[in-house]
């Protein structure tokens, strides 16, 4: 469930409950016309908090309105399980589901409910933990097309290659935010028909927000004075909504003065986009049967934090250095991008992650005992990750596994306990390489390159494979940020036609291809070349 309210558009008239019932009847009708006006498709995209159960509950009920032979178009009501979804919250979405299903088919309604979830290659801890992506931020942020975006756009493609298009209703209002209302107000300019708007990055898909123009106040009038139509309680959703605030209480809006349950906030249990997740630490202090949640919100809060430099590598994920200028209190420095996270603080969010997992297994109530934060086709998915991208043959996550939950692990990858490499090679390399980081990582990536290579009947490309391992590897952290820095000086030198300074810094490139014997080609000189070349010197 993902719903973030703002405080309400002060602009906005508080409507009597009698202007609410003329707006129903008016929408009822409204709906209805447009179910019946074409043969397209509609999606309802529902989160099951309270703007979205209120547009599925008013199309339900228009619909249900209808004679039975009117009803021939499907709605597709699709929610999005993120996998990091409130617990809490999860369970309502799911039950919710359950019953929409049963009371559809019970009562002939052309409601078709599915449960959409992100591939396992873009889970949040696949990318937090095997990718080592950071906790998401405003700058980065990787999480919302991956968990939520794309599993509904793919299937609001499905669905328009098989109708040549589709009508998408969604509970989106302009009372959410100034944001909100003035993107709403821009789309309606573009409208081709009546209360249709254009989607932007669908093509052949419109969107219908029928309660676009709705307050707070009136979305719970609604909510708590009609009956939902496929048995599930309002007054559940309701407080559920009150004890995600800090002071328990959420009434109905009577005028300007009197707070709603506006700040409440449903969605991801680990946002960091937020700086607080305000409305789970509300559920843990309102109700003492939540407070087995705690381990969640504190895993949450360490994701949290302002600077986590330390925590990452200095280089960007694909292995090179990237330099930015920062501005920090008026002082200009120019400084390497932080990258992944390093394998050090990869492994501890596993084990940190499965020994909240672990707790909350024995200490949650008993329709909660089930409950996954990782499931086990993620963790496979991370130590493929770690074994064959990251070339981290010491295998630590069925080691991590077994210490935390003292269970075995069970890998659902067909071949993926088989390896010539192991721990106890890992150890004998950190043995020899003697506390240097920097070599360590370098030859792991040689030794596993050549062992991913080793069965190819053709092994093409393990030569330049091998060089990108001494192009990201072979240098330590100072030598790295320091040949970045000279590039982009360089690179400043060549746009600014600074001639003199261009000659300068590459005649000490040349000076240092002079260094390589003399019957070595120009061709064959690297960076790995002459760090080994220069230690061979030394001995």
């Amino acid at each position: 469930m993902t719903t973030a309210q703002q405080p309400e558009n002060k602009v906005q008239q508080t409507r009597t409950v009698a202007e609410l019932v003329d707006s129903i009847q008016a929408l009822n009708t409204e709906i209805q016309e447009l179910y019946c006006l074409d043969e397209i498709p509609w999606v309802l995209g529902v989160s099951w908090g309270k703007d979205s159960s209120t547009v599925l509950q008013l199309v339900w009920n228009a619909i249900a309105a209808l004679p039975p032979e009117k009803r021939t178009k499907t709605v597709y009501v699709i929610t999005t399980d993120t996998q990091v979804e409130n617990p809490v919250v999860s369970a309502w979405v799911r039950k919710s589901l359950q019953n929409l299903k049963v009371a559809a088919k019970e009562q002939g309604m052309p409601i078709d409910p599915h449960l959409l979830q992100p591939v396992i290659q873009d889970t949040f801890w696949v990318n937090l933990i095997g990718k080592g992506y950071p906790a998401p931020r405003n700058q980065f942020r990787w999480c919302t097309p991956r968990l939520k975006i794309n599993p509904a756009n793919q299937f609001i493609r499905e669905i328009v290659r098989a109708n040549g298009e589709t009508i998408l209703v969604l509970g989106t209002r302009k009372a959410e935010s100034a944001k909100r209302a003035a993107t709403m107000k821009k789309h309606q300019v573009d409208r081709v028909r009546d209360r249709l708007s254009p989607n932007a990055s669908l093509p052949n898909s419109l969107i219908y927000t029928p309660i676009e123009d709705w307050s707070n106040n009136d979305v719970w009038i609604y909510l708590n004075q009609w009956n939902n139509p496929w048995g599930q309680s309002n007054k559940e959703l309701f407080t559920m909504y009150r004890g995600a605030t800090a002071d328990n209480e959420c009434p109905l809006v009577v005028d300007t003065s009197t707070p709603s349950c506006g700040d409440s906030r449903f969605g991801c249990w680990v946002c960091t986009l937020v700086n607080k997740d305000k409305s789970m630490e509300a559920m843990i202090q309102n109700d003492e049967e939540k407070e087995w949640m705690q381990p969640l919100l504190d895993i949450r809060n360490e994701l949290d934090i302002k600077d986590d430099r330390d925590r990452r590598d200095f280089r960007r994920i694909w292995g090179e250095v990237q330099l930015f200028e920062r501005n920090k209190d008026g002082e200009i420095s120019v400084e390497p991008i932080p990258g992944p996270y390093t394998k050090y603080w990869r492994e501890h969010w596993l084990r940190r992650l499965l020994e909240a997992q672990t707790k909350t297994r024995r200490t949650a109530p008993e329709n909660m005992r089930d409950i996954t934060l990782i499931s086990l086709e993620e963790m496979s998915e991370i130590r493929r990750i770690w074994l064959e991208d990251k070339h981290e043959f010491d295998d630590s996550l069925p080691r991590i596994y077994q210490e935390v939950t003292g269970e075995e692990f069970q890998d659902p990858r067909p071949g993926a306990d088989y390896s010539l490499l192991g721990r106890d090679e890992w150890i004998v390399l950190e043995e020899i390489c003697e506390g240097d980081a920097m070599h360590l990582e370098l030859m792991a990536k040689l030794l596993d390159t050549e062992r991913q290579y080793r069965k190819k009947t053709r092994r093409v490309g393990i030569y330049e494979t091998l060089e990108k391992c001494f192009n990201t590897s072979s240098r330590s952290p100072e030598d790295a940020i320091k040949n970045a820095r000279l590039k982009r000086e360089l690179s400043e030198a060549v746009s600014q036609g600074d001639v003199a300074k261009v000659k300068q810094m590459t005649l000490g490139d040349v000076a240092a291809i002079d260094e390589v014997d003399e019957g070595e080609s120009d061709e064959q000189v690297t960076w790995a070349s002459m760090k080994f070349k220069k230690e061979n010197l030394e001995e």
